[in-house]
């Protein structure tokens, strides 16, 4: 892509992304092909995949969010939950000031809908329970056996955190705008992260 411009590359990005997705709305992530997809926006399948390195991350690049950088990047005397629970207080207000949201719905029923797609997310999701364990752990490499107190805390976490998301996701495709789910949102934020401080008693 030598001599094409930053801007052109970012348009043919979106041109590529937009289209794939309208596809897989209108059929499915599994019954379209890398190759209709290429000819309907209009490139060759090498472009494509110069872009986007598999189908699945047509849909998936840029959903994954990076928890152990957040907990890595928090400030001096901040808690790891403290960090975690300002971040997804601002969840809805984030997504209002810089999602699509009709296109943010979009791919999330096309995630939901497609058994590959959501395989595809448990693996990211697996990758982030992991790096948060060594945020968590002071290590900089995964091992096996892993730390258990650490590996234990990350499952929780991120467990969590994919319940919250998923909550706010339903209450958008149920209808409610980005901002009534987020505000909606907010109170479970403080019920979760106080039973991750406190522990659920018995």
């Amino acid at each position: 892509m030598v001599g094409v411009s930053k801007e052109k590359k970012a348009q043919r990005r979106k041109h590529i992304g937009d289209t794939a997705l309208r596809l897989f709305a209108e059929r499915g992530f599994e019954a379209v092909t890398v190759n209709e997809i290429a000819e309907a926006a209009g490139v060759a399948k090498v472009t494509l995949f110069n872009y986007f390195p598999s189908k699945e991350a047509l849909v998936l690049e840029g959903v994954e969010e990076d928890i152990a950088g957040i907990v890595a990047g928090r400030r001096r005397g901040q808690s790891v939950l403290g960090v975690l629970r300002e971040h997804y207080l601002g969840f809805g207000a984030r997504i209002e000031a810089e999602a699509d949201i009709g296109e943010l719905v979009s791919r999330m029923k096309v995630i939901v809908e497609s058994p590959a797609l959501i395989a595809a997310v448990q693996r990211i999701q697996y990758g982030q329970r992991a790096a948060l364990a060594m945020v968590l752990d002071g290590r900089d490499t995964w091992h096996f056996p892993a730390d258990l107190t650490a590996d234990l805390m990350a499952a929780q976490i991120t467990a969590t955190i994919q319940l919250l998301q998923e909550a706010f996701f339903e209450r958008l495709a149920g209808g409610m705008s980005v901002r009534e789910a987020g505000e909606s949102l907010r109170p479970d934020v403080d019920r979760a992260f106080d039973l991750l401080e406190r522990g659920y008693g018995t």
